[in-house]
């Protein structure tokens, strides 16, 4: 190939003095003068290859490219390194050089493996933001270009308006010609715009098919108004917006081709008069694939390939038998069927598209980095783009979503259809309670559901293009039954017209239809369902007279943290990536034997992750997303924070309000003056803590049977640990304690938990009800922060609460399930100090609320006029950096921070481990939960001598796209 390449550059230099010849007409022109009559026919074919194949098939291609002269290969499966190794190969044996074309109608997935999938064109019908359809194209066709590919056979313009047709179905962009047209244009110009040619397929039209023309020959009966107002209409609206090639269908048109069963890829009438005459088409024309059965049952290989050839088409697609075609059209040209005109015009349309794709600059594919260059993340994010806005709502009567007082549903889930559903469970059992109903009966389950406000019903088959996803009559009855009895939202992870087997839909309050069952569609909807998005696609097509092309209904987006593509909201997940090393580094040192990490941003989870074990224990459990955290001092701002603000909001605190006030009990005190300002910013004067728990120990540094029983009693009912109850009024004599505690000798910040303990004590006696009861029903109820809870072992199996010490100098056990705070143990576990176990999603729910200023799933917890007061730093220039409860970034070079947040930014630190903190500025919110003090509370905490906690935060900056 390179001494005709060589070639080519001196003819074009020597008349490059001749202006009026285009480089592109001298390429042309020299190329096909070059070739004899055999090797001008071989530029009209396009063979099939596959990467998947042994070095037989592999040898029989390259004997087609080197003595046979063919024209181009469309690639089938196989996988990409494989595919760019041959295409080289071929490439390098080829006098001219080849066309690689490709299937890849959602992206090369349909053919290769380890290559990136986009949604079927029936779920880019959906979606309404046609730009996001024209990026589709662009990164298919960058994806193209790196492997070498010049054509890319779609998009495909079908309007599938026969719900039954087995071969369209998902690969139509819907039922309506204008639909179909403006999807199928803005995938045109963006893989065109980026230099990958287009071809619209199936000329004139296999939407409205019942048989599949891969086995046999479909028919098409409309007459030709028909055809020119309907399935015409994409292809001129295309054509006069630039459209490189057509693609020309395998039908039986009686309308436009009157030979009974002709087929339409060798008529004359369709190829040349209608698309290239009517419709003044000078592009490619492509037949769809020679060794269809609706092509091949009609001619044998060589003479159906002449035929497609007189019949006006350019490129021979899938030819079966080179050699013997070749010599067809020696035998035509001998009886004058065949013209040099004839010849010269296809195969010189050929040339100039092989010039247009810079094949007279051919390059070899650089295979380094073959396969991360084709699954970038940015591909990733544009496909949440798409599901979040292909997502259509169908039904929503009683206004059930997005779900929003969370604290009055009591929720299950049902899975029908045979494929998997994990993904869109734990995504809804990360917003609520959600129970999984798994009796296979229909009676039992029933009965089971009887106590549900919600029963979500996800319908989840295979994701395939062609799968039969008709509900069975056993899932028909199910749905029937369990909407006759209860409110249900069911979602379709399948097809539109899967829904068409429902006849009757008065039942079900909420359909919402999810296109397909992957990860993304399967995080997407339970978003939609509770409102951390809004709903925004519409039908492609109709499902009877139920609900019509177009409807779709918009739900609101009610301010809940939703799951994201870091790309997509300004930051490089690569970088991100790189809190992996740290976390695992911190591990390795036995800085902690595991963590969780939640980073979310612009109010969208985009890093969560867990690492390590419970224990250092061989077998020690490995630690999960959903298992909890003793938070120790988190619950300063979780819990008892919130509550205060909301007092305050009530009109029943100010910061001026004063100690005495609060609790009498401290009336006469040397703390009676204390401001609500003063405690909450740590400069009371109150000393740091006492360790209250020595006071109850023997001389042998052990439990004293005046304060302890191993079992309750009337007079001994708090439990601090296993088999381990302290006297019923010890709460009494640790607030005395705090009451009659000296002050510290001068007004200055001085970090104490007294204040949080009276606290609770205040809120308590205010409102008549436990700080437990105050925070669950004020707060986490309704966020869905179900698993912050004191007392873990109340509410949630052992199995899922990790560990926190060995205590050897009070309990003197494992520390599992109950709080490490000797103080807070001391009342019960609750305290409003520290007592608090949680997960880190959880924990990111509270903080999102803080950001959105009070604000979290339609709901107002707290004014923003009260959080910007307790977001304020008053003595920063006395030297105390504290908020009104909130910590906040350090003033000088140390402090709990990385020193890179911004100065409105807050949160706090635990003694565990544990810290969050959230940016109002760089709408950041990090969670990073640990139990670094197991086995040993009293060892070096290592993990903040190396700035751990910090150094993540770090990273998480560092990820801002600026």
């Amino acid at each position: 190939m390179r001494y005709l390449l060589v070639f080519l550059f001196i003819s074009i230099v020597s008349l490059g003095q001749n202006k009026s010849i285009l480089p592109q007409e001298v390429w042309v022109d020299s190329v096909y003068n070059q070739l004899s009559f055999e090797e001008k026919v071989g530029q009209l074919f396009m063979v099939a290859a596959y990467s998947n194949k042994d070095e037989a098939h592999h040898k029989a291609i390259e004997k087609l490219v080197a003595e046979y002269k063919i024209g181009g290969l469309i690639f089938f499966q196989g996988g990409p390194v494989r595919q760019a190794k041959l295409t080289n190969r071929y490439q390098a044996q080829s006098k001219v050089p080849l066309f690689i074309g490709i299937d890849a109608e959602w992206g090369l997935s349909m053919r290769l493996d380890s290559t990136y999938r986009y949604p079927w064109n029936m779920t880019l019908g959906a979606v309404q933001d046609l730009k996001l359809i024209e990026k589709t194209g662009n990164q298919m066709a960058k994806q193209s270009k790196r492997l070498g590919i010049h054509f890319n056979f779609a998009p495909v313009v079908d309007i599938n308006t026969n719900p039954k047709n087995p071969i369209i179905g998902n690969r139509s962009f819907g039922e309506t010609k204008e639909n179909v047209t403006s999807r199928a244009l803005a995938l045109m110009k963006g893989l065109q715009d980026e230099g990958v040619f287009a071809t619209a397929k199936h000329f004139p039209g296999h939407g409205d098919t019942s048989t599949d023309s891969h086995h046999t020959l479909p028919s098409v009966s409309f007459d030709k108004a028909r055809l020119d107002d309907v399935e015409l209409y994409p292809y001129k609206e295309l054509i006069k917006n630039g459209l490189a090639s057509v693609m020309v269908a395998h039908l039986n048109v009686p309308s436009i081709e009157p030979r009974e069963n002709y087929p339409t890829s060798i008529s004359y009438n369709v190829v040349t008069n209608i698309l290239k005459n009517e419709l003044q088409f000078q592009g490619l024309i492509f037949t769809d694939a020679l060794n269809m059965k609706g092509a091949s049952n009609f001619k044998k290989p060589g003479d159906i390939d002449l035929e497609a050839f007189l019949a006006g088409n350019d490129v021979l697609l899938f030819a079966e038998n080179v050699p013997v075609a070749i010599q067809k059209f020696k035998e035509a040209a001998a009886d004058g069927r065949v013209t040099e005109d004839r010849l010269a015009q296809s195969v010189k349309k050929i040339l100039t598209y092989k010039y247009k794709a810079n094949l007279n600059n051919y390059a070899p594919i650089l295979l380094d980095n073959l396969y991360a260059d084709l699954n970038t993340v940015d591909y990733e994010a544009l496909n949440y783009q798409l599901y979040e806005n292909a997502v259509t709502v169908i039904k929503n009567d009683t206004k059930s979503i997005p779900l929003a007082q969370l604290d009055k549903e009591k929720i299950a889930y049902v899975k029908l259809g045979n494929d998997s559903s994990e993904i869109f469970l734990d995504k809804l059992k990360s917003y609520a309670n959600v129970t999984e109903i798994t009796s296979k009966n229909l009676d039992s389950v029933l009965v089971e559901l009887q106590d549900y406000s919600k029963v979500i019903i996800g319908y989840h088959k295979s994701d395939g293009a062609w799968r039969n996803h008709n509900l069975t009559f056993r899932e028909l009855l199910w749905i029937n039954q369990i909407a006759q009895q209860n409110d249900v939202i069911l979602s379709f992870f399948t097809k539109p017209y899967s829904l068409l087997t429902i006849k009757n839909f008065e039942s079900i309050e909420t359909i919402i239809v999810g296109y397909q069952n992957n990860a993304i569609s399967q995080s997407v909807v339970p978003q939609v369902i509770f409102g951390a998005l809004g709903s925004k696609g519409k039908l492609p097509v109709s499902v009877e007279e139920h609900f019509k092309v177009n409807e779709g209904i918009e739900t609101l987006a009610i301010q809940r943290l939703g799951f994201e593509v870091p790309e997509n909201v300004g930051m490089n997940s690569a970088v991100l990536a790189n809190i992996d090393a740290i976390a695992k580094d911190a591990i390795a040192k036995k800085m902690t034997p595991g963590m969780q990490i939640v980073v979310a941003r612009k109010g969208k989870v985009v890093y969560q992750k867990s690492f390590g074990t419970h224990t250092y224990d061989n077998g020690a459990l490995a630690v999960r997303n959903t298992d909890v955290y003793d938070i120790a001092s988190l619950t300063k701002i979780i819990a008892t924070l919130p509550n205060i603000m909301q007092e305050f909001d009530k009109g029943n605190l100010t910061l001026e309000t004063k100690l005495k006030t609060m609790l009498p009990v401290f009336k006469g005190s040397n703390k009676q003056e204390a401001t609500l300002l003063d405690m909450l910013t740590h400069q009371a004067r109150f000393q740091p803590w006492i360790p209250f728990y020595k006071a109850t120990l023997d001389s042998l540094n052990r439990p004293s049977a005046n304060y302890y029983r191993t079992r309750p009693t009337v007079d001994f009912q708090i439990k601090v640990a296993e088999d381990l109850y302290l006297r019923s009024d010890y709460n009494d004599t640790l607030i005395k304690a705090i009451v009659t505690s000296e002050l510290l000798p001068k007004k200055q910040y001085k970090y104490s938990d007294f204040p949080f303990i009276v606290f609770k004590e205040y809120l308590e006696k205010q409102n008549e009800k436990s700080l437990e009861v105050l925070a669950k029903n004020n707060f986490y109820a309704y966020l869905g922060a179900n698993s912050i809870t004191f007392n873990p072992l109340h509410h949630l199996d052992k199995s899922v609460v990790i560990p926190t010490e060995v205590d050897n100098y009070f309990r003197y056990q494992p520390v599992h399930g109950y709080v490490h705070d000797m103080a807070a143990a001391m009342q019960g576990g609750i305290s409003g100090h520290a007592g608090l176990f949680s997960n880190a999603l959880d924990i990111a729910k509270v903080m999102q609320m803080y950001l959105q200023k009070g604000s979290y799933g339609g709901k107002q917890f707290i004014t923003p006029e009260t959080l910007q007061k307790f977001n304020t730093c008053y003595f920063c220039k006395d030297g105390n950096r504290r908020g009104v409860g909130f910590d906040k970034p350090q003033l000088g070079s140390e402090g709990p921070t990385c020193g890179c947040v911004s100065l409105t930014s807050f949160g706090h630190t635990g003694f565990t481990g544990t810290m969050t903190w959230a940016d109002p500025e760089q709408e950041i919110v990090y969670v990073f939960l640990s139990n670094r003090t197991y086995p040993d509370a009293n060892a070096a905490n290592r993990l903040s001598k190396e700035n751990i906690r910090e150094n993540i935060q770090k990273v998480i900056y560092e990820a801002i796209i600026q």
